[in-house]
């Protein structure tokens, strides 16, 4: 008869993978040092090959332990999903629902969602995450996430998708600069190293470069800002020009700033907003009265 890991071994592996440290795992597990170890142990012999190289300082995990804490992360999610099924018994608006999003999104829309939501859904207690789009669909395979709410399109490896709204792009100069560009905008007119964008661990660059058609790498200044508020305040200072989202807009990101705003070379620029989640969620019908409530705040 075969034999298989326990969920309990592979929550021991993963929580050892993230702590590093075997009285931590042993803490973060509720159990004592001695059986979180000896739970290791007996997956590695259950697997029948080496997962973790242990002295008295020290663990490293193998090839082979790195790749059963990534599969293990997986399993330990879908049996999540799989528990969530006696929950969907009602309308599955209650309960905590955890909503990543990303930073180029979140100020803009959380508040507005969490009002809303607890209007509608008084039992529907949101859990909020803001990060970067990998780290959240890392989040999300990993089962710490139960939706997200990202820029599409993305490379969501397998996650399910849908489509709630678009947000345009706007290209934002300074009055300074205004006042020697023609408009409509040329890009072949700006001078070399003028745009300025955010850091690659926002999707937003990407989207922003391909809907707005910006193909010269010359006119993008190599210094990268963290924040949509960063690249506000150079533009502001003269220093040249970026491209915002509208909902940024909206919510007065631009308010009190000596700034223009006009439409980016190209056409229709625009990103799209979606709610992601795992194909394994039981929670299909929540995520779907859910992106009706986003759709309505875009």
């Amino acid at each position: 008869m075969n034999k298989f890991p326990s969920l309990k071994q592979l929550n021991y592996i993963v929580t050892l993978s993230e702590t590093r440290h075997f009285g931590e795992a042993a803490k973060l597990c509720f159990v004592s040092q001695s059986t979180l170890s000896s739970g290791v142990q007996n997956l590695e012999e259950l697997i029948g090959c080496q997962l973790i190289e242990r002295d008295n300082k020290s663990l490293v995990f193998t090839s082979m332990g790195e790749e059963v804490v990534t599969r293990a992360r997986e399993l330990l999610a879908r049996s999540r999903d799989l528990m969530e099924l006696s929950n969907c018994t009602g309308d599955g608006m209650e309960g905590q629902l955890r909503i990543g999003c990303i930073p180029t999104i979140a100020p803009f829309l959380l508040c507005d969602l969490v009002q809303e939501v607890n209007r509608c859904f008084p039992k529907l207690d949101l859990l909020l995450r803001e990060d970067t789009t990998a780290n959240l669909l890392t989040a999300l395979r990993n089962g710490e996430m139960d939706v997200l709410i990202l820029a599409l399109p993305m490379e969501i490896n397998g996650m399910q998708s849908k489509i709630v709204g678009r947000d345009a792009f706007k290209m934002v100069i300074s009055q300074k600069q205004a006042n020697t560009v023609r408009v409509p905008i040329r890009y072949d007119d700006l001078p070399d190293a003028s745009v300025f964008l955010l850091e690659r661990e926002h999707c937003l660059t990407d989207h922003a470069v391909s809907a707005c058609q910006l193909t010269s790498k010359d006119k993008i200044n190599p210094f990268s800002a963290t924040s949509l508020h960063t690249l506000v305040q150079m533009v502001a200072n003269g220093m040249g020009m970026t491209f915002i989202p509208q909902m940024a807009i909206d919510h007065g990101l631009l308010d009190n700033q000596n700034l223009v705003v006009v439409e980016p070379p190209g056409h229709e620029a625009y990103r799209e907003i979606g709610l992601v989640w795992r194909p394994t969620s039981s929670r299909i019908h929540t995520f779907n009265q859910l992106a009706d409530v986003v759709q309505g705040l875009l």
